[in-house]
């Protein structure tokens, strides 16, 4: 596939009800449901508002175990494929991205639902495949100990290719439907995939014809040596955080160099880190903004959410003014874990330093006027920081001030393109269609 001779900004919403991590009074603002994580005509207004804004896709993060500490957002939030497929019936373009687990799922029901959501939607499905984070999720599940590391990214590597395999069951034109002739079925199109493998033993073929796109577009997200492999050889487009350009630049540039060692094309694994743009009239304004958001979070709340990254340990029953005490980073978010732990140790930190650092976090670099936040998000763009960004979806207003205020800047520069260009994801990605395994075989 040729490069396209103008790289576009890509846009995703991500769409969190009444707030994820960090966002401890989101529910409280009168724009929001109080039940806007499981009220289906929230969320199709929103992906309605980044469908007229001319967004990629929207994206439902999920998760399958809670503690009376989660946030607002995940305690009580509706499943993401059930969602799509509602919201694929009143949306007509913008892409729609499910998180998926492949550690408490199989690969035929995993590749059937989404293809339904494609076919549903014309073309629109994408897959964020994740390997659940949540040891306690081991628990929902019949099993008594969450996956350790190697077995999670091994079981997500081939789960994911049972799936692409279960999608090229049939070949483009397997099922004629041809009336006069009698023929509904070319036997010759359709295929078992008979794989038998370490995690997995699928037969096959998959019960549903290829979709509009071919295939359901990849997404993943995951920071350790393992995430960042299993990224670099399936992944469409990678989620991910940088707190500063170097950071990101030097993200992408790791990923892509993986992704041709794998003998992919680079230019097809798009890097979409999630941002969290603050708008004001003013630079000023904005950065007063900020600065009562942050100070408004609560110290108790960070101190619990401390606790998922090590399989939601109990922190408060430590000494806050003593050294972070030594705590195994377990089978949860181990990178997080052992970031925080490094840091800590780095620094010398107390318990109470270690929060404070975490409430912190949530500086956006993007923080300003609609001007000064466009010319940000161009630096990053033009310098190779990104090809596209996920931006959270909680308040009407405050989204509007971006799609309203800050895109039209973009648009005039030709960062962000006016109009869709396909019918697709896939397409509006900018992403080949993969070949059915099955067609390229017969080519000579």
């Amino acid at each position: 596939m040729p490069e396209n001779p103008r790289r576009t900004l890509k846009l995703g919403a991500v769409l969190l009800g009444v707030g994820g991590p960090g966002q401890h009074h989101t529910w409280l603002d009168p724009q929001i449901p109080a039940d806007a994580s499981v009220d289906v005509r929230w969320y199709i207004a929103r992906a309605q508002e980044a469908e007229a804004a001319r967004f990629d896709h929207v994206f439902i993060v999920d998760s399958q175990y809670i503690t009376p500490d989660s946030p607002h957002h995940y305690l009580s939030r509706l499943e993401p494929l059930t969602l799509l497929s509602a919201i694929a019936v009143h949306t007509e373009h913008i892409g729609l991205v499910a998180t998926l687990t492949t550690s408490y799922s199989e690969p035929f029901d995993v590749a059937r639902r989404l293809a339904s959501l494609d076919h549903i939607s014309g073309g629109r499905a994408g897959w964020n495949v994740v390997t659940s984070g949540d040891q306690g999720t081991a628990g929902n599940y019949s099993r008594d100990a969450h996956y350790d590391y190697a077995t999670r990214y091994g079981r997500a590597l081939e789960h994911v290719r049972v799936a692409q395999g279960l999608w090229d069951s049939y070949e483009p034109g397997a099922l004629p439907r041809d009336r006069e002739a009698g023929v509904f079925l070319d036997r010759s199109k359709l295929h078992a995939l008979n794989h038998v493998g370490e995690h997995f033993r699928v037969a096959g073929p998959l019960n549903i014809e290829r979709t509009p796109q071919g295939q359901p577009v990849i997404f993943q997200a995951g920071d350790s040596e393992e995430g960042r492999d299993l990224g670099a050889a399936v992944a469409d487009a990678i989620f991910t955080h940088a707190a500063n350009l170097e950071q990101a630049v030097a993200f992408r540039t790791e990923l892509r160099e993986r992704a041709a060692a794998k003998g992919r094309d680079p230019r097809h694994v798009l890097i979409v880190p999630g941002i969290h743009p603050i708008i004001g009239d003013t630079d000023e304004e904005a950065i007063a903004r900020q600065a009562a958001v942050l100070g408004a979070k609560s110290f108790d709340k960070a101190l619990a959410e401390l606790g998922r990254p090590f399989g939601w340990h109990d922190f408060a029953q430590y000494d806050l003014d003593a050294p972070f005490p030594d705590v195994p980073s377990g089978e949860s978010f181990r990178t997080q874990a052992e970031a925080v732990k490094r840091l800590a140790a780095e620094k010398g930190w107390t318990l109470r330093q270690v929060v404070e650092h975490q409430l912190a976090q949530g500086w956006s670099p993007f923080v300003g006027s609609p001007l000064t936040v466009a010319d940000e998000i161009q630096r990053w763009f033009e310098a190779g920081g990104f090809d596209g960004i996920n931006i959270t979806v909680n308040s009407p207003a405050d989204f509007a001030r971006f799609t309203d205020q800050v895109l039209p800047i973009l648009r005039e520069r030709g960062v962000v393109r006016s109009e869709y260009e396909s019918s697709t994801l896939r397409g509006n990605l900018g992403l080949p269609v993969p070949e059915n395994r099955h067609t390229a075989a017969l080519v000579p």
